[in-house]
């Protein structure tokens, strides 16, 4: 898991990658790609 400045970057990288909201945070998360994962806030 990685923890970036802008998310908009790191969801552009893979089309099946979603931004979403869990407590307060701004998860990346891939279900096909679990490499895929990053954290802001």
């Amino acid at each position: 898991m990685k923890v970036v400045n802008s998310l908009k970057s790191l969801k552009s990288r893979d089309r099946n990658n979603r931004v979403i909201r869990r407590k307060g945070r701004l998860y990346v998360i891939n279900k096909r790609n679990p490499r895929m994962k990053a954290r802001q806030g």
